[in-house]
This record gives structure tokens, C-alpha cells and sequence, in this order.
């Protein structure tokens, strides 16, 4: 086991260094110019070329982009994430004041959309052909195809703006008070419903692979109750694939939550990176996608080492 965690840590390596270098690039080939940000439009020319001469001194933007790159690489290797060409402050405490909410909100969504989207296929498979299912699979159907930003912006104008039930955007006074609770219910709904339609499909398909095993209809002829025989037989073996799943859905809430953190105005690494993509923000896009790259080979890793603890037949070499 110790082998097969190093093995997949040592892979992660180039896929986080791939991730890095595509973005430092695409960065680079995006329109406009970066020193802009500096310069106030209302200074005369003469300034304007003066101050934009120094702040190209300053950031290294007049070298090659090959120095500029080796120049990242090894800041990285420091842990610097440099500083925000926007505001000023450092990339890597923004990301530790945002990545707390971020988590807070895709780890909320991530239980409840397991939960919800598990019973849902559940209750599809066993129910096969019938109103049921029909009704089941209308609902998975619909959250997955809504758009998020448009879920987002209906909820906000029928509870928010209309009803007045629930705050428009922000994250609330405290995370865990009333009010932090509410600024949690729009942009977790959101998160929820795409998530769970999509498991609760792949859970249905499962559960219709292992229903007819000759296992589940040995069990049931030794008089094992409904209940028993898919929990302790059924859903067990068809929990691989929904485990797999589980572990990317985290990794796409993390990527997802750009929107809805947008939309929401969330303080969250998700409206950080939108920020620094309008701002042409360098370091915080950087930075940013570098964090959900690093997320998605975690989410991975630990996935893996669930399969082993469901299947002991899974074993690694």
C-alpha cells in the first residue's frame, strides 16, 4: 500500500507541473498587458511611459518568457506565490483566508448530494419500469441539465429578491450562524442539484448491474429482508464506481464553484480566480488553478484508497 500511495504521489507530479506550465503560457498569449494596471488613465504620456517602463522592471515583464518561467518554477519551490498584481497583497494568504469557505460550501454539497443522489438511484433501480423510476430519472435529468448560472440567478429572484426567505449573495455574519447558514442554502442548492442528478444516473445503472447477480438472488432466498439484501449486497458492490465518481464530483464542485461563487459573490477561491482572470491577475491565476489542480489529484489518491477498504479483491502492487 505504502508503494502504490508513492507511485501515485510521484505520478501527480508531472500532471501538477503540466497544469502549471499550460496556464503560465496561456496567461501569456492572453490579450492586453498586465503593467496597465498600474497606470492611472488621466496621467499624461510622459508618466505613463515612465511608470510603465519601472513596473516592467519591477515584474520582470520585459524578459523572455522562458526567464520568466524559470523564474516561477523557482519561486514555487519556495512556496512564493508572489503578490497580487491588483491589490498588492500576498497570493498565498488570500488563498488561506478563501480556501476555508470554498471548502466549507463543496464539502456541504458534496454529503448532501451523495446522500441525496445514492437514494435517489437506489430507489430508481429497485422500482425499474415503474412511475417511480420514471419520475427519478425526470429528476436527475433536470439537474444535470440546467446551466448552473442560470439555476443561480432564478433561485436568487424567486427566494431572494421576491420571497425574501434567503440573502442574495455573501457569506453571513459567522459561518456557523443563522444568517451563515442562510448565505449557504442558494449556492449549495445549486452545487447539489448538478451533482446529484448526475449520481443518482450512475448509481441506477450500477444498482441494475448487480441486482440480478446470482449473489443478490441467493440472498434473498435465504429470506434476507429487502432492506438487507441492497444495502449489504447490492449497493455494497455496485459502490465502486460510485465512489469513483464521488471523487471527481468533489474535484468539478471545486472547478464549479466558480460560477456559483460569482454569481453569489462567495468569498471563495472560485470568485478569487474570475478576479484575477478579468484583472489579468498573473499570480492569482496561477496560484489558483495550481490549488484545484493539486485538489483533483487528491481527490483521486484518496478515492483509490477507498476502493481498497470497500473491495479487499483490489489490491495494489
Amino acid at each position: 500500500m505504502q508503494q502504490y500511495i508513492v507511485k501515485r504521489l510521484l505520478l501527480a507530479v508531472p500532471t501538477i507541473f503540466g497544469a502549471i506550465t499550460l496556464v503560465f503560457f496561456a496567461m501569456q498569449a492572453a490579450p492586453g498587458d498586465p503593467s496597465s494596471l498600474f497606470i492611472r488613465p488621466d496621467l499624461p504620456s510622459a508618466e505613463s511611459a515612465e511608470m510603465l517602463k519601472r513596473v516592467n522592471e519591477k515584474y520582470g515583464f520585459n524578459d523572455p518568457i522562458h526567464i520568466q518561467y524559470v523564474r516561477y518554477i523557482q519561486k514555487l519551490a519556495r512556496l512564493d506565490l508572489g503578490e497580487s498584481l491588483r491589490e498588492g497583497t500576498s497570493v498565498l494568504d488570500d488563498l488561506k483566508s478563501r480556501l476555508p469557505n470554498t471548502l466549507r460550501l463543496g464539502l456541504a454539497a458534496l454529503a448532501i448530494s451523495a446522500v441525496l443522489g445514492i437514494s435517489l438511484g437506489v430507489i430508481s433501480a429497485i422500482h425499474r419500469g415503474t412511475w417511480i423510476d420514471n419520475v427519478a430519472i425526470s429528476v436527475a435529468l433536470l439537474g444535470v441539465s440546467v446551466p448552473s448560472f442560470w439555476l443561480a440567478l432564478t433561485l436568487i429572484l424567486i427566494f431572494a429578491l421576491r420571497l425574501g426567505w434567503l440573502p442574495p449573495s455573501g457569506l453571513g455574519d459567522s459561518p456557523w450562524s443563522w444568517d451563515g447558514i442562510k448565505a449557504m442554502i442558494l449556492p449549495m442548492t445549486v452545487l447539489v442539484l448538478g451533482s446529484a442528478g448526475g449520481l443518482a444516473r450512475y448509481t441506477r445503472s450500477a444498482m441494475l448491474e448487480v441486482i440480478n447477480q446470482d449473489y443478490v438472488r441467493t440472498a434473498r432466498a435465504k429470506g434476507l429482508g429487502a432492506n438487507v439484501v441492497i444495502t449489504r449486497h447490492a449497493l455494497k458492490n455496485a459502490l465502486i464506481p460510485i465512489v469513483t465518481l464521488l471523487g471527481l464530483n468533489f474535484g468539478f464542485i471545486l472547478s464549479g464553484a466558480v460560477i456559483v461563487e460569482t454569481v453569489f459573490a462567495w468569498p471563495g477561491i472560485g470568485r478569487y480566480l474570475v478576479l484575477g482572470v478579468q484583472g489579468r491577475d498573473f499570480p492569482v491565476v496561477q496560484a489558483t488553478v495550481l490549488l484545484i489542480a493539486i485538489g483533483f489529484v487528491v481527490c483521486n489518491l484518496i478515492t483509490d484508497l477507498l476502493l481498497v477498504y470497500i473491495d479487499p479483491r483490489i489490491r495494489f502492487e
